[in-house]
């Protein structure tokens, strides 16, 4: 997902996974200045790999706009990324992961510490949870790595971004595949909302 770039326009380098919220802000928001471009969603089944893609994608940009976010949490990277951000003077999301963004930091921490052995799902999550969980993960063709992958769960929190019944029925379905306690949160946008309301504000003003 991509537009026209423009030296007056400010870029987001976005996963690909948190597209549809972010254009949905974007259009809710009136925020025309501000361009995305989105990774791949199933960069997170290699994590090792995120801040290389993206210091491609802002060597590619740096010259074409006035300013650069990162729309991604930590991600699994250990740091790496913040590594690579620190070096650009580019800011990225709060957090470890979107899990962490889209509950808040504060609701996310307890929720951690009162059921550790929790599995996570978003709306884009339980969309694709077929694809990226029971596929790329190995586990329709090889069914022993369920156990494997997820004996040390107990429960699956589904952290809806949107009011989509179909939606809630796959999360619902994705506990039942891996025999976890179903629970619903409704989380809105968070502080995906909150991250990027503030470099768009940004943006303007400079």
């Amino acid at each position: 997902m991509t537009s026209p770039a423009s030296s007056a326009s400010s870029l987001v380098i976005a996963c690909g996974a948190l597209a549809h919220e972010i254009t949905s802000l974007k259009r809710m928001s009136g925020w025309d200045h501000l361009v995305v471009t989105c990774l791949p969603a199933s960069l997170h089944n290699r994590p090792e790999q995120i801040a290389i893609k993206v210091k491609q994608k802002i060597d590619e940009s740096r010259d074409k706009y006035r300013s650069i976010f990162v729309a991604y949490a930590d991600c699994g990277t250990g740091g790496m990324l913040d590594s690579v951000l620190e070096k650009e003077g580019i800011e990225r999301l709060p957090g470890a992961h979107c899990y962490e963004f889209f509950m808040g930091s504060d609701q996310f921490a307890k929720c951690s510490d009162r059921e550790p052995g929790t599995f996570y799902l978003t709306d884009f999550l339980a969309q694709h949870f077929e694809r990226l969980i029971m596929v790329e993960l190995g586990i329709r063709d090889h069914p022993e790595l369920l156990e494997m992958y997820f004996s040390n769960y107990t429960k699956l929190i589904y952290l809806s971004q949107s009011d989509t019944p179909r939606f809630l029925a796959m999360a619902r379905a994705a506990a039942d595949t891996l025999g976890l306690e179903f629970e619903h949160v409704v989380t809105g946008y968070g502080e995906l909302r909150v991250g990027l309301s503030a470099f768009a504000s940004d943006c303007v003003v400079s």
